[in-house]
């Protein structure tokens, strides 16, 4: 018998517990849940959005940098088999 009290008590519980959910009042409570989740995906896309463009700011400098320490390396490069040419026909003679 303790048993099938139980489960009626059960049987109540849930069907007090589904009316509730199921409430005007609690529509508004999932409402405003879901905008307040919206609000703060919407605020964190802005903050990644941002994170992602001073990322690629960086990057292309950081390219520039390394392109500007190429052209310098190839430049020095350069200059030192410049000055080896001048200094070989004076050795030579």
């Amino acid at each position: 018998m303790r048993a099938f009290g139980m489960f009626l008590g059960g049987m109540l519980l849930g069907s007090v517990g589904v009316k509730l959910l199921c409430s005007k009042e609690a529509k508004q409570v999932y409402v405003q849940c879901a905008a307040a989740a919206l609000r703060a995906k919407d605020s964190v896309m802005k903050t990644v959005s941002a994170v992602q463009e001073n990322a690629e700011d960086i990057l292309a400098e950081a390219r520039e940098v390394n392109a500007a320490r190429a052209a310098a390396s190839e430049a020095a490069v350069f200059e030192d088999a410049v000055i080896e040419a001048a200094e070989e026909p004076a050795e030579a003679e």
